[in-house]
């Protein structure tokens, strides 16, 4: 069995200036489809690539496998974000963002994509970018039960309690 790869690179393209990537253990499930990179020096994800042909009903869901297993050190984990562009211009955005993906997890990584259009199907073809995957440090807790929780500035505000937007008056939806 094959241990993670836990070592760093001395320099990566997509690292800052003598900054040490990560390395981590992939497997392409798929070898017509490319191992994911960083698009853009300092970009904090890589794009997911779709490994089949998918068509995203209105207001539907569909599961999108993308080739790739991935073996991630303890103390890290990686999520599936939306990408900007399908959710402006297609209302497609992923279900459960961000998904997870555990350090101890060794199956494919797959995108549960949503079409959030009442109207119009989403198609996507082999090998279109589907989502992003950010691999991030984690801390493992243990939850100490209280009776009270210490005080904060914030204290139980949460919903908007920040403020930032003020409903316009009158009806909703312009009826009179």
């Amino acid at each position: 069995m094959t241990e993670p790869v836990t070592e760093r690179a001395d320099q990566h393209p997509s690292s800052p200036a003598g900054a040490a990537p990560l390395v981590v253990a992939l497997r392409r499930l798929d070898p017509d489809l490319p191992v994911p990179v960083h698009a853009h020096p300092g970009d904090a994800g890589v794009d997911l690539l779709a490994r089949e042909a998918v068509v995203v009903p209105p207001l539907g869901r569909a599961t999108v496998p993308t080739g790739i297993a991935i073996a991630l050190p303890e103390g890290w984990a990686a999520f599936v974000h939306p990408r900007s562009g399908l959710a402006a211009r297609h209302g497609l955005t992923v279900l459960n963002a961000p998904g997870t993906v555990d350090a101890g997890y060794r199956g494919e990584v797959a995108v549960v994509l949503h079409n959030t259009d009442a109207t119009e199907p989403v198609r996507l073809a082999r090998g279109d970018r589907v989502a992003q995957l950010v691999v991030q440090r984690v801390e493992q807790v243990r939850f100490a039960e209280v009776d009270e929780l210490p005080g904060s500035v914030r204290g139980a505000g949460g919903f908007g309690s920040s403020g930032g937007w003020t409903p316009p008056p009158g009806p909703v939806g312009g009826a009179s």
